[in-house]
């Protein structure tokens, strides 16, 4: 059986996998964790190298069993339950992770994080910082990815051109967080008029209950970046609770704040090029998976979020 040494043996940074599992049960067996299908004639088991697994999120149609949870918290590897396709149902409720409550975590994060934290200038400065990152990120994602090119998501272009343009002042401007939220809003409502005019998807509008394919990616895309987000937080050690951007009271809002560093330069292009393509869930989820592998977004989350709290929020 492997030891706990060896299942930490990959840090979660380069961690290669993220799975998604609907109508099937998730055990321990002989070491392993396996997952297994009912077929008509026989039941299958497939193997889930948790060493190398960031986040496991349970669709419809799931079980696992304790001793499958036991093993998956002593590799780290956070685990969610969702509706079908990775997000939640009409009706459901939010996703919910499960992490692993181990305590032997490195204290120097939470407490560089928390040193900034309650005071709300600096705390303002950070949240403007996260902004900045993001443009940042989204810009060399699109300068350097061949295939956003091969679909006309050229950052020279005149209309995102515009989207960007001021975009940084206006961040440093902002005088509050009410302000950043709107500014930040204004920027991905200018992206999606992008993506729709490059993938013809003329009748797009945001809508988290839609049902079209669009807007189904952008929900499931999101829901993938929330896993390394909270995957990053839980690694580091610090609490979701203490957020920089989405409200204070909001549950999880520190996930959806770094989420959101990555999300736009991933996540909403594809979501569009994929609805366009006539792909199905599993086939967008690959795409996505694969490029949150090549534009490395789990170590851009590490990295930004580890900068902020070893700086103590003097960025």
């Amino acid at each position: 059986m492997e030891q706990l040494s060896d299942l930490k043996a990959i840090l979660h940074s380069k961690r290669a996998n993220i799975y998604y599992l609907e109508k099937c049960r998730v055990m321990q067996k002989d070491g392993r964790i396996l997952y297994l299908t009912e077929d008509k004639e026989e039941n299958r088991y497939w193997n889930i190298p948790i060493a190398n697994t960031t986040v496991i999120l349970l669709g419809t149609g799931t079980s696992i069993t304790q001793a499958a949870m036991r093993m998956l918290a002593s590799a780290g590897v956070l685990v969610g339950f969702s509706g079908g396709g990775g997000t939640p149902l009409l009706m459901g409720s939010e996703i919910e992770w499960l992490t692993p409550q181990s305590e032997y975590r490195p204290t120097e994060y939470v407490q560089g994080w928390l040193s900034f934290w309650f005071d709300e200038a600096r705390r303002l400065k950070v949240a403007r910082h996260f902004q900045l990152l993001r443009i940042e990120y989204l810009q060399k994602v699109w300068s350097k990815d061949k295939d956003l090119k091969n679909e006309s998501f050229l950052i020279s272009d005149l209309d995102i051109t515009q989207a960007f343009s001021g975009y940084s002042s206006k961040v440093e401007q902002a005088s509050n967080v009410t302000e950043l939220l709107l500014i930040e809003a204004q920027l991905t409502k200018n992206l999606y008029k992008s993506a729709v005019s490059r993938t013809k998807q003329k009748d797009f509008v945001r809508n988290y209950d839609s049902t079209d394919s669009a807007n189904a990616f952008l929900n499931h895309g999101n829901y993938l970046a929330y896993g390394l987000a909270a995957s990053t937080l839980w690694v580091l050690g610090i609490p979701h609770g203490f957020a920089v951007m989405h409200g204070k009271t909001r549950r999880g809002a520190l996930v959806f704040d770094v989420a959101d560093l990555v999300k736009d330069a991933l996540i909403l292009p594809w979501a569009f090029i994929c609805a366009r393509e006539k792909m199905n869930e599993q086939e967008f989820r690959q795409q996505i998976l694969q490029k949150f592998t090549e534009h490395k977004a789990l170590d851009f989350m590490f990295d930004c979020v580890k900068q902020a709290s070893l700086k103590g929020g003097a960025i």
